[in-house]
């Protein structure tokens, strides 16, 4: 029991390492793909032809693929938390490509994660035995999962039709929580096909069974979504925002599917259930730490820009707007307005009419003074 667990954990922190490294090689291939086309946060796929994009998402496959295998041998409760690592990584990447500065909190917090991941590791319940898919389905198929399974398709269906053309670019728990409850239903298939392939490379085929490509379409298809908008949270949010809110949502959604599916804590003493939830708010309280210590990504509205007090604006008479520098002003402009305009009546009545009183040119140039 032990010697599987030490190999999923081997398995796991190898995966934490090819994730973290690859959400900053996406980040970076995400900025890049922006620059020069649709973002994916604007439902754009230019990242699709940027190669270091494909590098990155090329480093997650061998991560998830290593996690993927960490599954067949050790519970989900032990595996899932330890992603936490890849927040270390990603973190200390950032602070170097990424510009997005690591304090002493910083580092404290990374400190936090692996205490609490060690404590986790030390107390993990082992692997139940498991014989066939059909005995996963039997699994799959109890009440309590089915509710789960129902709650969690209802909730994405709100969050998709109804919070993200809303309020999707403003609040980041709309792409993170698609991702989290979709990751944890994708965790308890993934874990099934692990199982059956397991069992087939042990001499138990798996593959005719028609309930283990059940469990694989609906891996398939999770994974996609998850994809998809983690994507989305990656172009719209800093890295240092959406790394920890991901894994706490994530950890704490999937540990909840496989206490209901896998029963993981079934036969264990009390003192070991205590001491694997410590490690985890240990894990979080660190991962909380590296958010809060991190600078955060000044984030643009899509209907307002902030404009530089040294930088002026020129409003044509089609409507089109043009940078200028205020060292270059044209004679021709409608008018003049300053920050104080924005708060007093009298100044708009009188740019009304200065306005007014030149309608005949062509062009305008409006100065902003700061606002």
């Amino acid at each position: 029991m032990y010697r599987t667990n030490l190999i999923g954990f081997g398995l796991a922190v190898g995966s934490s390492a090819f994730i973290g490294s690859s959400f900053i090689i996406k980040k970076k291939g995400l900025q890049r793909a922006g620059a020069s086309g649709s973002r994916a946060s604007s439902g754009g796929y230019g990242y699709l032809l940027e190669p270091l994009w494909w590098i990155g998402m090329i480093t997650m496959i061998i991560g998830e693929f290593a996690n993927f295998v960490a599954y067949m041998y050790a519970p989900a409760v032990l595996v899932t938390p330890l992603g936490a690592l890849s927040i270390i990584v990603s973190a200390v990447l950032a602070h170097f490509l990424l510009r997005e500065k690591l304090g002493k909190l910083g580092i404290l917090g990374c400190v936090l994660c692996i205490v609490g991941s060690t404590v986790i590791v030390i107390h993990a319940p082992g692997e139940h035995s498991i014989n066939s898919v059909e005995e996963i389905w039997e699994l799959a198929i109890q009440p309590a999962f089915l509710l789960y399974t129902a709650s969690a398709v209802a909730v994405v269906l709100v969050l998709v039709l109804y919070c993200e053309p809303r309020h999707g670019q403003t609040n980041i728990l709309v792409y993170i929580g698609i991702c989290s409850i979709i990751g944890s239903v994708t965790v308890m298939s993934i874990k099934a096909v692990g199982i059956a392939i397991k069992l087939t490379l042990e001499g138990y085929s798996q593959v005719a069974h028609f309930k283990s490509w059940v469990f694989v379409m609906v891996a398939a298809t999770c994974i996609i979504t998850q994809l998809i908008y983690l994507n989305k949270a990656l172009d719209t949010f800093n890295t240092a925002i959406v790394s920890p809110i991901y894994y706490a949502l994530f950890t704490s959604l999937t540990i909840l599917a496989s206490a209901i599916m896998f029963k993981d804590w079934s036969g264990q003493s009390a003192s070991s259930i205590v001491s694997v939830l410590c490690g985890f708010i240990t894990v979080l309280s660190g991962t909380m730490v590296l958010h809060i210590t991190r600078d955060p990504e000044k984030q643009q509205s899509a209907d307002y820009s902030v404009l530089s007090p040294q930088i002026s604006w020129l409003v044509h008479a089609n409507g089109e707007i043009w940078k200028q520098n205020n060292d270059d002003v044209l004679p021709e402009y409608v008018a003049l307005i300053h920050q104080d305009h924005f708060n007093s009546c009298s100044n708009s009545a009188s740019l009304h009419e200065s306005e007014s009183s030149r309608q005949g040119q062509g062009q305008g140039l409006i100065e902003n003074d700061g606002t």
